[in-house]
């Protein structure tokens, strides 16, 4: 199957919301298991991230990358729990409860 029907596949998915089993061969040019495997092997050869890099590449290059008005949120950016800080942080336990005597 060639890359880029399977690439037709994973986008249908990700853009429709449906289960791989759903996903119409004769509309996309594969079926939704060889679209959910090419997902994984190219997953775990590491090509997204790769991908992604070799994109904005391309799009800074054709002066196609504005910045101006973006989001990031935890799902891509590593967090660090908190941040490197040396101040004591406030517990967030359950305190005593207050005496009623």
């Amino acid at each position: 199957m060639p890359d880029r029907v399977a690439l037709a596949g994973i986008v249908y998915v990700l853009r429709k919301g449906v289960a791989w089993r759903d996903v119409p061969s004769q509309v996309v040019g594969c079926s939704g298991v060889t679209a959910w495997r090419r997902l994984r092997d190219w997953t775990e050869a590491g090509v997204w991230p790769r991908l992604h890099a070799a994109l904005l590449t391309d799009l800074r290059r054709a002066d196609l990358l504005d910045l101006d008005d973006c989001a990031v949120d935890g799902s891509h950016i590593r967090t660090l729990k908190g941040g490197i800080t040396w101040a004591p942080r406030p517990s967030t336990a359950p305190g005593p409860a207050p005496s009623i005597t």
